[in-house]
């Protein structure tokens, strides 16, 4: 008896220990998920636009830090005013290897086309890096408008002949004119565009007369004296804009931001969502991040992750609703 609960001992307490660790390994591989492959980093816009710079930017510096085991490869899906990326993203339930950066066309587009069978809502929150922002911009050409009274009556002058660049109907842009049409009573010809990008080339071209793209997308131009911003519509002058005066300062109450956000498809694992948030939180506290939300006219003074971007996203959902509905889904679309 003696010999033979020995032994048991012996092959009892290295299995009990196997066990044991075993168990402990699988929780801690649990709790430090990271990508077992390729993390497609979704852009719901076209090349060259602030979501994109923004995506490769984040991209550039995941790789340049070293903060991910897996690359992020950067895929534009700009079709369908960002329709095309949001029902990517919807089909990709439960797949942890895909994240999107958004625009706002995250709330429109849905709202828009019913047809589309997406719930922004449903899809899993990681952050969000900044609150981009819009200003009025013209081709430096045009040496008779230099603020917003004397473009006003350029455009009321030229009626429907005006012609705005932006990056699709029902995108961010789209409202802000539509916001701009019935404030100043005017009416104008809106001209959309693949991306950003494409919208600034076109000013700089003059193929459109005027656009309110973000100032990323309109920076080297700016930069190198090609075009002119008239006013920001933001409720503070941006640091990147010192002398250029907000819509409410002229007595305008128009105000208005695009978030930049990167969510999730569908039922996205907890441990997934988790490293996502840990890893787009350190992003937006590098000093790199933040340089370029100085730079480029960003505001990136709060961080929002999780379940506060989630609340977030409804809220969001409820004010473009009104907007939309303020301005008229025509005055949006161009229908």
């Amino acid at each position: 008896m003696t010999v033979l609960t020995s032994k048991l001992k012996k092959v009892a307490i290295p299995a009990i220990v196997a066990l044991v660790s075993t168990g402990m390994f699988a929780g801690a591989a649990q709790a430090e998920w990271s990508p077992k492959k390729p993390v497609e980093f979704i852009i719901m816009a076209g090349t060259g636009g602030g979501a994109d710079q923004i995506a490769r930017l984040l991209q550039g510096l995941i790789e340049k830090k070293d903060l991910s085991p897996r690359p992020f490869i950067p895929i534009n899906k700009p079709g369908g005013s960002g329709g095309e990326a949001l029902r990517y993203l919807k089909d990709k339930a439960g797949d942890d290897h895909v994240v999107m950066v958004t625009l706002n066309s995250f709330y429109t587009t849905p709202i828009i086309q019913k047809g589309l069978g997406v719930d922004p809502t449903t899809f899993t929150p990681i952050g969000r890096m900044a609150l981009d922002t819009f200003l009025l911009w013209v081709n430096s050409d045009q040496k008779g408008i230099t603020d917003l009274d004397t473009y006003v009556k350029a455009v009321k002058s030229a009626g429907k002949t005006w012609k705005v660049g932006g990056t699709g109907s029902g995108q961010e842009d789209s409202i802000l004119t539509a916001m701009m049409e019935k404030e100043f009573g005017y009416e104008v010809t809106y001209i959309p565009f693949p991306g950003g990008g494409t919208v600034a080339k076109n000013l700089i071209g003059n193929h459109i007369d005027s656009t309110v793209n973000n100032p990323a997308e309109q920076n080297e131009f700016y930069r190198a004296g090609k075009s002119k911003p008239l006013v920001q519509f933001t409720g503070e002058r941006m640091a990147a804009y010192p002398d250029i005066p907000t819509a409410k300062e002229l007595g305008v109450d128009i105000e208005y931001y695009m978030q930049r956000s990167v969510n999730g498809p569908p039922g996205m694992s907890k441990e997934a969502q988790e490293w996502y948030i840990n890893l787009f939180k350190t992003l937006y506290e590098s000093e790199e991040w933040q340089k370029f939300c100085v730079d480029d006219g960003l505001d990136c003074t709060e961080w929002v992750a999780g379940d506060d971007l989630k609340a977030f996203h409804a809220e969001q959902i409820v004010r473009h609703t009104d907007l939309i509905n303020s301005v008229g889904a025509a005055a949006i679309t161009g229908e």
